[in-house]
């Protein structure tokens, strides 16, 4: 029975993780990354209601 031959093994295995670094780095290269990201300030708007603007008269319960 014939003995299977692992000499080429490293190198494909090698070879094989050098050309995927190479895929993904030329893939992820031309991303570009904000380095510091800021945080938005934003100030609490008061909710934009119909009544706001109207003037309503309120009547006193009967008596």
């Amino acid at each position: 029975m014939p003995q299977l031959n692992t000499a080429t093994w490293f190198t494909m295995i090698l070879s094989m993780l050098l050309t995927l670094f190479l895929i993904f780095h030329t893939k992820i290269s031309p991303t570009e990354f904000i380095t510091t990201p800021q945080p938005k300030t934003t100030k609490p708007t008061p909710p934009n209601t119909p009544w706001n603007a109207k003037w309503t008269k309120i009547y006193l319960p009967l008596s």
